[in-house]
């Protein structure tokens, strides 16, 4: 066991990889990023000192083996992860009574998830706490004299700094008031006529999921809305037995419901009205199509490769190598 600060700052960087690697809607990606935010802040206490991380007994055998006096072969235990993070609280002056709370509801869930039935992190979106675990994450790791960048390079930093930059008590509030407008408006209108609307956008979003947006459900109207953003990270490529699905990433940052009319832009006002959880495009091909295979059976469509063929060779051969 190392209580080094180097060696826990690497293996929190390994385990924000494996999550940034994973599907925003897998309860895995919670798991690795719950557990990479507990390295994180023990990397952060070994900072100050690695005596921290040391769990007091009465002969200071474990304080000793920190300090470098102990056997090599004593077993070393390590403090609670709560105690680290009420050790943050104290060690960290950004690091306060909202960043402790959010830490240890992340670290609980990591334990129910490892120690229990529970799919812990299915019931716990990734839009309820990833805000406030990005911050968390720029505190600890400025800390130490890092930055996002070091901790989770430059794509995901970029993220986290939006997201942290946009996902403020004001733009909350903005919302909040804009969601509660809007469902005026809708309830204010005749029974019969919220009903039509009702189905209208339920039949619009069917058709529209077909056409890379995501359907949810409008915090102001409880109609069907839907969602789009931006494409993040590499695509991931499954082969089933006839077919190639290929999975994209997707950071929600626009809103549209058609119904009561509310519309927002950014992914801060998305989080917001709790409608911000990442999700999926999948996309489907025959293998001939994904991997432009010839399929042998279709004449025309070899002439059409071999005259190809053919045209760039004469080319070649005859201008290309004057």
């Amino acid at each position: 066991m190392s209580w080094d600060r180097d060696s826990l700052w690497a293996k929190s960087r390994v385990y924000f990889e494996r999550a940034f690697d994973t599907d925003r809607e897998d309860h895995i990606f919670g798991l690795w990023c719950a557990m990479g935010l507990e390295l994180l802040a023990r990397a952060a206490v070994a900072n100050v000192s690695p005596t921290l991380l040391a769990m007091p007994d009465k002969e200071q055998k474990f304080l000793l083996i920190a300090l470098g006096h102990g056997s090599a072969k004593a077993p070393r235990r390590s403090i609670a992860t709560n105690q680290v993070l009420a050790l943050c609280k104290i060690l960290i002056r950004d690091f306060n009574e909202e960043q402790l709370k959010l830490a240890s509801a992340l670290t609980g869930r990591r334990n129910e998830e490892l120690h229990s039935g529970t799919a812990a992190f299915s019931e716990y979106t990734t839009q309820q706490w990833i805000a406030g675990f990005y911050k968390c994450c720029k505190i600890l790791a400025e800390s130490q004299g890092e930055s996002l960048t070091n901790l989770f390079g430059d794509d995901e930093a970029k993220i986290a700094e939006k997201t942290i930059t946009e996902f403020t008590e004001k733009i909350i509030q903005k919302i909040q008031s804009q969601i509660a407008a809007h469902k005026k408006v809708f309830y204010g209108k005749d029974e019969t006529e919220r009903e039509r609307l009702r189905l209208d956008t339920k039949k619009q979003g069917e058709i529209l999921a077909h056409k890379k947006h995501h359907c949810v459900e409008c915090p102001a109207c409880k109609c069907t809305a839907t969602v789009q953003g931006d494409a993040y990270g590499q695509e991931q490529v499954e082969h089933a037995e006839d077919e190639i699905i290929v999975r994209q990433s997707i950071i929600p940052t626009k809103f549209v419901c058609p119904a009561c009319e509310l519309k927002l832009n950014g992914y801060g006002e998305l989080l917001s009205a709790n409608v911000a959880n990442y999700f999926i495009h999948r996309a489907h091909y025959s293998p001939e199509s994904f991997y432009e295979l010839v399929n042998p059976s279709n004449i025309m469509e070899m002439q059409s490769y071999i005259d190809e063929y053919h045209i760039e060779s004469y080319i070649s051969d005859h201008f290309c190598n004057e």
